[in-house]
């Protein structure tokens, strides 16, 4: 059987595991937004940062990448993401589907925020997300860095994410 892991955060631009095809997808029915506050990666319990998580919500969508493993290395696979997103279990493996560009749906591997955890931090002003990601520093480095590569990551991809792209202009005028 085929596995497909859906990206829509660090995973567009450090998957850390092998991919044998990458395909720009759609995610029906979850939105893509800093929900989550990070206390290992990208901040501390001290500070938390924010991190990308999907909400669910009936009339969204969230744009991302579609990564096929490679054959051979699914068990190797599922153990790395296991380890690197179930950190703290503020995330929720599930499989969902995922329509890719040519029109094939595909099912995926994907990390959702549980709501009732206490990381979760839906709905923060723009702005005060924007002062946390400027400030926060975690165990693989600062906030602003995970905001700028996903940013610049959608972008080569062709995503718009206006949110996205209005924090890293401001999170960039915070730290200038």
């Amino acid at each position: 059987m085929t596995m497909w892991v859906f990206g829509y955060g660090s995973l567009l631009w450090n998957p850390g595991f092998d991919v044998a095809e990458a395909a720009r997808g759609t995610l029906p029915g979850w939105a893509r937004s800093f929900c989550m506050r990070s206390i290992h990666h990208r901040g501390s319990k001290a500070e938390p940062g924010l991190v990308l998580a999907l909400d669910a919500a009936a009339d969204a969508s969230c744009d991302g990448v579609a990564l096929r493993v490679k054959p051979g290395t699914e068990d190797k696979t599922l153990a790395y993401l296991r380890e690197r997103e179930l950190i703290s279990s503020a995330y929720l493996e599930k499989n969902l589907h995922v329509d890719l560009l040519s029109g094939t749906r595909v099912e995926a591997v994907t990390y959702v925020i549980d709501p009732g955890h206490v990381q979760y931090c839906g709905g923060l002003p723009l702005e005060e997300q924007a002062q946390i990601i400027a400030h926060a520093h975690g165990g693989r480095g600062p906030n602003s860095e995970y905001l700028y590569n996903t940013a610049q990551h959608l972008a080569e991809m062709g995503v718009a994410d206006p949110d996205l792209d209005w924090l890293s202009r401001r999170v960039a005028a915070i730290l200038a």
